[in-house]
């Protein structure tokens, strides 16, 4: 099956991993992607790794600092529905792709931008990483254990499900907002903003008094014990979430403790001394024994599995949430569609293997082919 995304036709210019996120999404439902890689001296030093985040791409090397690359670049966003770069504010413009450069030959275009701070404010030509985009938007701060420091949550908050994933988002929204006006527009996707929104749950708890405490004092950050991770006598780890009494109410039955006297499930300030009597408990017995004494209840008892794991869980295979594309196991295209499910993703093509192919589809003969290579505007 084609997928939901069918004859949709995506210019990407190579960047980092949030930009080439949010072009995974779109190709995995179906949409073309041709991945624009910087020829010549305007090459990446530091890009994820292939074989994941730049499936279902094809992919031309082109020297944008040329004017014959720039004008290649130019020619793909005629045909195409979506530009997605990844520079800091200003570069694309100089290199004359901007938005009014690409939308001047088409105003349908969908001109999507990723930034860490976005295209304005004090901060939005300064360096920056995941970590420093979730530190200000308010997302860092809550995640660790009480009286530590904050935890990295890896890059998955800012790059990911602030960056990429928003950024997808938006490039669904105003190409259905396009089907009223028939005019494109650009997308300004900030990690602090997208990053932000996901807190919008803890801004809820606040305001109902319900987040008050410092990091790791609260009901799901660590401060409760009925919502926490165990050690298990392997040394492995089991996760808690049995938030609803009679979830906790199974959880404790299947435990053995029920017939306890125990603090009250909600008092967090006798959550240590509950912690500790089920983490004894936890400490008795090996991780997949636990996962199995659980495995037919609701007592929202889940082992903690590492990602190479999560490959040979019974659910994930059953339901195929992990696929194999050129050898590598990787998380399969989501979400699901009952019509028009997402095609099965294929390796994509390494830097400028496609090239002369998509040259020629502009209608570039072989004689100009050879003229930009000369010059140096293609690899």
């Amino acid at each position: 099956m084609p997928g939901p995304l069918e004859g949709l036709r995506v210019v990407e210019i190579a960047s980092l991993a949030p930009a080439p996120f949010a072009c995974m999404i779109l190709a995995d439902l179906g949409a073309e992607v041709i991945r624009v890689e910087r020829g010549g001296d305007g090459g990446m030093g530091l890009l994820a790794p292939s074989g994941v985040l730049d499936r279902g791409r094809r992919s031309i090397a082109v020297d944008l600092k040329t004017p014959a690359g720039r004008d290649v670049v130019l020619d793909l966003t005629e045909s195409a529905d979506v530009f997605v770069e990844g520079f800091r504010p200003g570069v694309a413009e100089r290199l004359g792709i901007g938005p009014k450069d690409c939308q001047e030959a088409n105003p349908r275009l969908i001109y999507a931008r990723m930034t860490g701070w976005g295209q304005d404010g004090p901060l939005a030509s300064r360096a920056g990483h995941d970590i420093n985009y979730i530190a200000i938007a308010g997302a860092l701060d809550p995640i660790g254990r009480a009286g530590e420091r904050p935890v990295p949550p890896l890059n998955l908050l800012g790059d990911f499900a602030g960056g990429g994933l928003m950024l997808a988002m938006g490039v669904l929204a105003a190409l259905h907002e396009r089907e009223r006006s028939g005019l494109g527009q650009v997308i300004d996707a900030s990690m602090v903003d997208g990053a932000a929104l996901i807190t919008a749950f803890v801004h809820g708890m606040h305001a109902a008094g319900l987040w008050e405490g410092e990091r790791g004092e609260n009901m799901l950050d660590g401060g409760a014990a009925f919502y926490d991770t165990y050690t298990c006598a392997d040394g492995r780890h089991v996760a808690v979430g049995c938030v609803e009494p009679h979830f906790y109410a199974e959880f404790l039955s299947k435990l053995g403790l029920a017939g306890e006297d125990l603090p009250f499930q909600y008092d967090l300030d006798q959550a240590p001394g509950l912690r500790k009597r089920i983490a004894d408990v936890f400490a008795s017995r090996p991780r997949d024994e636990w996962a199995q004494i659980f495995a037919d209840s609701d007592a929202c008892v889940s082992p903690v599995l590492s990602p190479w794991e999560a490959h040979e869980h019974p659910h994930n295979q059953s339901r195929g949430t992990f696929v194999d594309v050129g050898g590598i196991r990787q998380p399969a295209p989501a979400p699901r569609f009952s019509r028009t499910p997402a095609p099965q993703p294929q390796p994509g093509s390494s830097s400028g293997a496609d090239t002369d192919a998509i040259l020629a589809e502009l209608g570039y003969d072989t004689e100009a082919i050879a003229q930009l290579r000369a010059e140096g505007a293609i690899d």
